[in-house]
């Protein structure tokens, strides 16, 4: 999986401030270092919550793009 192809995207649309930062967690948590995860979140607090969470735990966000209804991510696992 590259940043070019990351693969299926991790659906958090609906999801309301904590849950998509804790989803996220989890879901790197079952992934090897250097593994790309693609999110999609309708929670406006998210552009602020993903990169912030993401520099906290060593992560690195690739890309960050607002979507209509909400925001995609591109995260590598630290």
């Amino acid at each position: 999986m590259t940043a070019a192809d990351p693969g299926a995207v991790y659906d958090l649309r609906g999801l309301k401030c904590p849950l998509p930062v804790l989803r996220t967690r989890k879901r790197l948590a079952q992934l090897p270092s250097g593994a790309f995860l693609l999110i999609e979140t309708t929670d406006p607090l998210a552009v602020i919550d993903i990169p912030h969470f993401c520099s906290e735990n060593g992560h690195t966000l690739e890309r960050s793009e607002s979507l209509g209804d909400g925001h995609r991510f591109l995260i590598r696992k630290g």
